[in-house]
């Protein structure tokens, strides 16, 4: 049991790399079930065309800038064949499935905005947001919290606030981060064509789908076992009690939600995701009842805040990314330093002041990313459809084709 071959490090790894992967398809269905029938085939087509694009961005540049790894070496090195000296990709392709791994990490950030500013984004700049997202703003925060980039963690968070900050699988450097960059990029975008009547009264407007919603919530749900427990990255360091946190966040976020948003489909299926994406963090050092009541406040946290959001504020943010990503997000780093102290059953090794000072700083670079990002890609190219294509739908008006163009031939 102490040796493990390399082969299976490298399958495990992988098998965590295609459970994630696979969640790319869960963004894509919750959203085409979200918006209406109009835009079911912008948001197929924004999710998978990100993903190839985070993938590009993030093997050129964005993995360097995080890890200061960089692939552009003969196939001999970089699959662990040939050694150099100083230079170690890990035996069997390591590296690269490592790679693999994260990338599908760091693309989950535009698969969250693209939910927020559905139905009425023009779909190239989006492309260019995802680039420059992916490949400069994302790898900044992962670098500093996995890889102790610039020191902070080791000459900051260690030294002054009594631990490093801990985000086992992205509640902050992921979701927070992907959820205030959703954020900004609403706010620059505005509202749908009739999502306010002129009174500024609330006209709410229904998904198009519940199953594909539901569908979309469970190949989440399913993936994100792998998304937290293979975080790991090594069969040595996998725990159990990873997978346990999670299942029981989930479950936590489905029965608060199912209550506060008063047995709406749309709450239940989403609280699921609250729970999970709240405990990333401290799915490592929570004890199951912790994780059980971080789940409970990130469902209730969700339906909430996702109704003051778009009643009260009027901030039109189609699938609720800031409060399910950003605001739980959030607050699952900060439970971290909660539900994760020894004195509550927790694992220790974590600071409540150390979760809150880092969950707080990425969650603010995140804003702070996307105001930058997407103020400068709207005062060059602009960002939004205009009335007449976003009343036609993003379908027509983007891909020229419908979701059911088998029955639209009928009809003419």
């Amino acid at each position: 049991m102490t040796d493990i071959h390399p082969g299976a490090e490298v399958f495990f790894l992988l098998m965590g790399a295609i459970l994630v992967f696979a969640m790319h398809g869960g963004f894509a269905f919750l959203e085409v079930g979200t918006v209406r029938h109009k835009n079911q085939v912008n948001a197929l087509v924004k999710i998978i065309v990100d993903f190839a694009i985070s993938t590009v961005a993030y093997f050129f540049i964005g993995y360097g800038i995080a890890y200061g790894i960089s692939f552009l070496k003969s196939a001999e090195v970089i699959s662990g064949i040939s050694t150099p000296a100083n230079l170690s990709y890990g035996p069997q392709g390591f590296a690269l499935v490592r790679f693999f791994f994260l990338c599908t990490f760091a693309a989950a950030v535009p698969a969250i905005v693209s939910g927020g500013i559905a139905e009425r984004a023009k779909f190239w700049p989006q492309c260019l947001a995802t680039a420059v997202l992916v490949g400069a703003a994302y790898p900044l925060l992962e670098g500093v919290v996995w890889n102790g980039n610039y020191g902070w963690q080791a000459n900051f968070f260690e030294k002054v606030l009594g631990a490093q900050f801990h985000d086992f699988a992205g509640s902050i450097v992921v979701h927070a981060f992907g959820g205030w960059v959703g954020l900004s990029a609403v706010r620059r975008l505005g509202a749908r064509v009739g999502r306010y009547g002129k009174d500024g009264r609330s006209m709410g407007i229904p998904p198009s789908s519940l199953p594909w919603l539901a569908m979309g919530s469970w190949m989440l749900c399913v993936g994100w076992f792998g998304f937290n427990v293979m975080s790991a990255q090594s069969l040595k360091g996998i725990s159990g009690l990873v997978a346990i946190n999670s299942l029981m966040a989930m479950v936590g976020g489905i029965l608060s939600a199912l209550f506060a948003g008063k047995n709406d489909p749309g709450y239940v299926h989403n609280g699921a995701l609250a729970g999970l994406v709240a405990v990333c963090a401290g799915s490592d050092v929570m004890h199951p009842v912790g994780a059980l009541a971080t789940g409970i406040v990130a469902g209730v946290l969700f339906v909430q805040m996702y109704q003051i959001e778009s009643n009260d504020w009027k901030i039109d943010d189609v699938l609720g990314v800031w409060p399910l990503h950003g605001l739980c997000g959030l607050w699952g780093g900060i439970a971290c330093g909660i539900f994760g102290l020894k004195s509550l059953g927790g694992m220790g090794g974590v600071t409540f002041q150390s979760q809150l000072i880092g969950s707080l700083a990425g969650a603010a670079f995140g804003l702070i990313a996307g105001y930058v990002v997407y103020g400068a890609i709207h005062a060059a190219y602009g960002l939004r459809l205009t009335a007449d294509e976003e009343i036609e739908g993003a379908d027509l008006s983007i891909h020229k084709i419908s979701a059911t163009p088998e029955a639209d031939m009928r009809k003419s």
